[in-house]
């Protein structure tokens, strides 16, 4: 049997076409951001303050995004916003190493953001649409694990560059290797000829916000909260801790690292021991990863705290996905849109206090506090709904 690696309905080359997106629009357009920050800060390019406006800029850009996806109904409109936000994420990219106007910058972010959205939520719709198997929970845990893959590469790939030359230069590194990747899924996420689409109308569904799932939508937006500090913050906390500065590079890679394999073990955890058990576990993982930096400044510690960070919080986005497409049943997209934008939210809001309470206090240990109690309170009110509605799912 001949390999052809540009067939469109190979499973395999789904699957690789959809990591390949997954580095354009989270590695490239969204988390290199992380990587970059220290070197960014660290030149007075970048104030502490817009550096937290700029990454809420790009979760705004994100959340109009994801809740733009819900309402995209037919997937040869959804191969479209794909192909566009594909272009979008690259073209971003560039403004970020040729120019240090505030304007470009903030308006990049933006729609950076929007692109990452298309990227991921309708790129995930159209693998999941186009991948050929009786049960996919498998194979999206594979793709969701392209996640890890792009943080780490375009980790990587910032670091190389940063070793021997500037973060403008490591910018436009990756904006040419997300151009040479980008025909790739480009080509393999179509369709060779124009999908029938059924108008299947899904009426809004008051039912379905019973009260064990609006605890669900609230705690996932602690969790959107947790993953933004992090998310956008560690490896310039790192930086501020004189005993592990050198290791801020080294601790981002092990996030990503840890982020690989982490949506398989969860929705496996899951299927065994129940979704909601599986939650409460990961969320408190998420809290003693957030608080390690500001209770010790051993460098094993600082970088387990990574791997939790990177184990975690992949794993939370499948868990909760999976469980509200279980308990919408036939509506699956009205209580995922309901859930994105709840965690959008935690993630527009997030790092806006952290600056704020950083600027404030000079260091970052109270916005890591603030965020440990506000993730604690979405684990606290999954467990009181377990407790009082005697549920495993």
């Amino acid at each position: 049997m001949r390999f052809n690696l540009l067939d469109k309905n190979s499973n395999f080359n789904i699957l690789l076409a959809g990591i390949l997106g997954l580095f354009i629009g989270v590695g490239v357009a969204r988390f290199a951001y992380t990587s970059l920050l220290p070197s960014m800060l660290e030149d007075n390019t970048l104030s502490l303050t817009f550096s937290g406006i700029l990454a809420s800029l790009n979760y705004v850009g994100y959340l109009s995004g994801a809740i733009f996806a819900i309402f995209i109904k037919d997937i040869n409109t959804k191969v479209k916003y794909f192909r566009i936000g594909t272009v979008l994420c690259v073209l971003t990219t560039l403004v970020l190493g040729v120019t240090t106007n505030d304007i470009l910058w903030l308006v990049s972010r933006v729609i950076a953001g929007f692109g990452s959205a298309m990227a991921l939520v309708v790129g995930a719709a159209i693998v999941m649409t186009k991948l050929d198997f009786d049960d996919k929970t498998k194979a999206m845990g594979i793709y969701f694990s392209g996640i890890g893959c792009a943080l780490a590469s375009s980790d990587i790939i910032s670091r190389y560059v940063l070793s021997y030359s500037t973060w403008q230069e490591s910018w436009i590194t990756l904006t040419i290797c997300g151009a040479i990747v980008m025909f790739y899924p480009i080509h393999i996420l179509s369709f060779d000829k124009e999908q029938k689409s059924s108008n299947e109308k899904h009426p809004f569904d008051k039912k379905l916000f019973s009260a064990f799932v609006v605890i669900l939508i609230a705690s996932y937006f602690t969790a959107g909260v947790g993953f933004v500090i992090q998310g956008t913050f560690l490896p310039a906390i790192i930086k501020t801790m004189p005993a592990v500065e050198e290791f801020s590079g080294i601790t981002w890679l092990f996030v990503g690292l840890a982020g690989i394999p982490s949506s398989i073990i969860w929705m496996r955890l899951a299927h065994k021991y129940g979704s909601v058990n599986m939650i409460i576990i990961a969320m408190s993982l998420q809290v003693i990863g957030i608080l390690m930096p500001t209770l010790t400044s051993n460098v094993y510690l600082i970088l387990f705290c990574g791997v939790i960070y990177g184990a975690t919080f992949v794993g939370l986005v499948a868990l909760f996905m999976n469980l509200g497409g279980k308990l919408a049943g036939k509506n699956p997209v009205m209580l995922m849109g309901a859930l994105t934008t709840a965690y959008g939210i935690g993630q527009v809001a997030a790092p806006l206090y952290a600056v704020s309470l950083t600027e404030w206090t000079g260091n970052y240990d109270y916005a890591l506090y603030v965020t440990a109690v506000i993730v604690s309170s979405g684990v606290v009110m999954l467990l009181l709904a377990k407790k009082a509605l005697a549920i495993s799912h």
